[in-house]
C-alpha cells in the first residue's frame, strides 16, 4: 500500500502546475497536434442534445470550449453552465483582491465573459469551497446528477488535468454522467502546462481537434479579456497575473483538443 500512495504522490508531483510551463513555440513545433483527428461542433454535439459544460472556476469554460461555445451560440443550441466555485482561492492573502471581492467580480466576469460568446445565459452557481472540491467530490456528483438529463453532452475539465480542483471536478462529472446517462468530453487547461509534446502521460488516442472559425475565435479571444481580476499583477503581494502568458496564448490557438 505505501508503495502505491508514493507512486501516486511522484505522479501528482510530476504534473504540479509551476513557473510558466511548457511555451506555445514548443507545442507549435510539434507536428503530432496538427496530425490529430479533426472533428466539429456538431460531431461533438448531436442534433437535440444540450451542452452542459462543468466549470471549477470562472474562467475555465472560456479556457477549455470558449470557441465551441461561440459556434454553439451561433448555431442557436442549447448551453447550461455549471460554476462549481466562484473562484474566491485566486489569490491568496492578497489585500486587493480579498475572497470577498472575487466573489463578487469573477461571476461577473464570467457573465460578461459569456455574452462576449453570444451567451444571454446565467450560469448555475453551486458555490462550493475554491480550493476543496477534492474532499467534496462525492457531494458536487450528488448534485450533478440532479442537474443532468440524458443524451446531455458534458464538458469539463479533464480528470488528470494537474490542478486538485480540476481533477476532482472531472471524476465527479464522469460519475454523474454515467449515472445520468449523458456522454462526457473532457478538456485539458493545465495540462498544457505541465505537460510536453508527445507526453505519454496525456491521451492522444482520444484526443480530437475541433477548428473554430474566425469570428468563434475572434469572440474567444476577447472573452478571455473579461477576466480582469485574473490578468492584472497583483500589487498588494507582488503576485504576477494568475493567468500566465503561456495560458494566454494556447488561448489564441484556432482550435480546441478535447479527450472522447
Amino acid at each position: 500500500m505505501g508503495a502505491v500512495t508514493d507512486k501516486a504522490l511522484d505522479d501528482t508531483a510530476r504534473r504540479a502546475i509551476r513557473g510558466d510551463g511548457t511555451t506555445e513555440d514548443e507545442w507549435n513545433d510539434w507536428p503530432g497536434l496538427a496530425r490529430l483527428p479533426a472533428i466539429d461542433a456538431e460531431q461533438l454535439v448531436p442534433a437535440g442534445a444540450r451542452v452542459v459544460v462543468v466549470a471549477p472556476h470562472p474562467d475555465d469554460e472560456v479556457l477549455a470550449v470558449g470557441g465551441l461555445l461561440a459556434q454553439l451560440a451561433q448555431q442557436g443550441r442549447e448551453v447550461v453552465v455549471i460554476a462549481v466555485t466562484d473562484g474566491t482561492a485566486s489569490h491568496r492573502g492578497s489585500a486587493v483582491w480579498p475572497p470577498e471581492r472575487l466573489a463578487r467580480n469573477r461571476p461577473r466576469e464570467s457573465l460578461r465573459a459569456l455574452e462576449r460568446l453570444g451567451l444571454s445565459i446565467e450560469p448555475v452557481r453551486l458555490a462550493l469551497p475554491d480550493g476543496g472540491l477534492q474532499a467534496m467530490q462525492a457531494m458536487l456528483a450528488a448534485q450533478l446528477v440532479s442537474l443532468l438529463r440524458p443524451r446531455d453532452v458534458v464538458f469539463t475539465t479533464w480528470r488528470r488535468d494537474g490542478h486538485p480542483d480540476h481533477e476532482a471536478t472531472g471524476q465527479a462529472c464522469a460519475l454523474a454522467a454515467a449515472s445520468a446517462g449523458a456522454r462526457l468530453v473532457e478538456v485539458p487547461v493545465w495540462g498544457w502546462h505541465w505537460a510536453r509534446p508527445a507526453d505519454a502521460r496525456m491521451p492522444w488516442r482520444h484526443a480530437r481537434r475541433l477548428l473554430l472559425d474566425p469570428e468563434a475565435l475572434r469572440r474567444k479571444r476577447d472573452a478571455v479579456r473579461a477576466f480582469t481580476s485574473q490578468l492584472r499583477r497583483d500589487p498588494s503581494t507582488g503576485a504576477p497575473p494568475v493567468l500566465r502568458a503561456t495560458t494566454l496564448a494556447r488561448a489564441q490557438r484556432p482550435y480546441e483538443v478535447v479527450f472522447l
